[in-house]
């Protein structure tokens, strides 16, 4: 393994502290500290101070200061100024990628190609939508008023982001917010705070002003759930696991707050029998071994049409025996460590279980040698496990494909809709009207059709079901992060109107 000692090029900086309030570094006040950990080393890069309730309330306040005049900038002034903080992450990208594998354990070529250009990405679009919050046209719908929308920014919002995408997660929660003339708190994983962190600093040194944007670092029992349930917090934004989000909704609804949900996922991956193999092979090792499978629309249930289904277990068996598990920083890596062991021997859990009562295919086990130390896991395919299993119903979150069979098309699409979550999805087919029916049918925000994976800024990221609900990126944000008010203008300048003798008087 590389010595990671220099690759941490904020070090010197974050020793003020992992808060981020009011434009300034500075350190928690709850009297405990926290280590992020290198799982690819076991070894603690960076401690800190966590967040108390104090810190939310001074991440809060100062928000609740910088709204008035971020919500009356014009939308060119926040757009210019966010088009400044994507030239200011460009040229700090390589700094990002470093600290974002470094924290996550990410191979760097996936940081530098997918998440850094990523969060670049989504930087510059908001730029532009910025100018685009627009409500409905002008109309005389009633005849004697005009009526028109505006759409106006919420308040202060008080996010909380997940450690498998910190970087990105936190730009999916900050940019459309404040594009939108919002201010924001986010709370990133304990985990993983170093490129919340790096973001928010950036958007500083872009010239965003101090308390539009401010990030608490602590723990979610303390820091999370007060600021859920802060009284000036008018929205809540969640991006984590099904059974969180449910506590998480249940004191925000306590509030009457704005929520935001995107949850956990299962996705299936059906593959038809006139799909092309080697593309679904492809497709399958790729979309399901991405961030280590730490990836909620990651493919996780491979369904594969019968005449098919041998010849598929085969192949996606062999080239996931081909990935080369090791150090993040080596530029001939694939795969990278879980994000920590305890997530690593949570995924193992489910694969020693499973062999119980499916087969395990290929990997199944913890590499050992010079990895032994870090949290790396084989990837690993499971085939032959019962719809009902384990295995196939809940979310392992880890580098492990489970493979079943199927028979028609209703079987197939049957049992992709056969979880309670419904985050993502993939259909595999040359046919385009087989493809078409198995994108209405299956019960997922999104559905790919011969690939997996790929996201674009200009579309909505968002799931049905137990995965949760609202939209993260796309102009469709806007609607999670405006408030709509109907304004309605009198045109006839009549003082007694008609409908008065409704309430008073008789016809005139």
């Amino acid at each position: 393994m590389h010595n990671p000692g220099h690759r941490f090029q904020a070090q010197d900086r974050l020793a003020d502290g992992a808060q981020y309030i009011a434009g300034r570094l500075t350190k928690g006040t709850s009297g405990r500290t926290h280590a992020v950990v290198n799982p690819a080393t076991g070894e603690e890069v960076y401690t800190y101070e966590l967040a108390s309730t104090v810190d939310v309330d001074a991440a809060v306040a100062a928000a609740r200061e910088a709204f008035p005049g971020w919500s009356g900038a014009t939308p060119g002034e926040r757009s210019d100024a966010l088009h400044r903080f994507a030239a200011v992450l460009a040229e700090r990208a390589e700094e990002f990628a470093q600290a974002e594998s470094l924290q996550c354990g990410k191979p760097l070529k996936l940081t530098r190609e997918f998440d850094v250009p990523g969060t670049i990405d989504n930087t510059a679009f908001f730029a532009g939508a910025a100018r685009h919050l627009q409500g409905q046209s002008a109309g005389e719908y009633s005849g004697d008023h005009t009526s028109y929308v505006r759409r106006e920014p919420i308040g202060v919002v008080g996010s909380i982001a997940p450690w498998n995408y910190p970087l990105q997660m936190a730009a999916w929660k900050i940019l459309p917010a404040i594009a939108a003339g919002n201010t924001i708190v986010l709370k990133p994983a304990e985990l993983t705070p170093l490129t919340s962190l790096l973001f928010a600093e950036a958007a500083t040194e872009a010239g965003i002003p101090d308390g539009v944007i401010n990030i608490v670092t602590g723990l979610g029992k303390e820091a999370g759930e007060h600021l859920v349930g802060h009284p000036d917090v008018a929205m809540t934004s969640f991006t984590g696991s099904t059974a969180v989000g449910k506590r998480v909704a249940e004191i925000a609804t306590s509030t009457v707050k704005r929520l935001h949900l995107e949850l956990g996922g299962k996705a299936p991956f059906v593959v038809f029998d006139d799909a092309d193999l080697e593309a679904a092979v492809n497709g399958a090792v790729a979309g399901s071994l991405i961030n280590t499978g730490q990836d909620c629309t990651a493919a996780t249930r491979a369904y594969v049409q019968r005449p098919l289904y041998e010849e598929f277990v085969a192949k996606t068996a062999a080239l996931m025996a081909s990935v080369r598990v090791g150090d993040p920083f080596a530029p001939d890596t694939d795969l990278g460590p879980l994000i920590s062991h305890a997530q690593r021997d949570r995924v193992a859990g489910f694969v020693d279980r499973a062999r119980g009562y499916a087969r395990v295919v290929t990997g199944g086990a913890a590499p050992q040698g010079d990895l032994k130390s870090g949290a790396f896991y084989a990837p690993t395919l499971v085939a032959d496990a019962a719809q009902d299993s384990e295995i196939v119903q809940a979310e392992i979150f880890g580098p492990v494909l489970v493979v079943l069979p199927f028979d028609t098309d209703d079987e197939g699409i049957a049992l992709a809709n056969d979880t309670p979550y419904g985050l993502a999805a993939s259909a595999w087919s040359r046919d385009v009207y087989r493809a078409g029916r198995a994108t209405r049918e299956i019960k997922a925000g999104c559905v790919w059709v011969n690939d997996h994976i790929p996201i674009i800024s200009e579309m909505p990221h968002g799931g049905y079901k137990a995965s949760g609900f609202g939209k993260d990126m796309s102009a469709y944000s806007f609607e999670e992060y405006t408030q709509i008010k109907h304004v309605m203008f009198d045109n006839t300048a009549v003082a007694r109107k008609d409908w008065h003798r409704t309430i008073f008087g008789d016809r005139p």
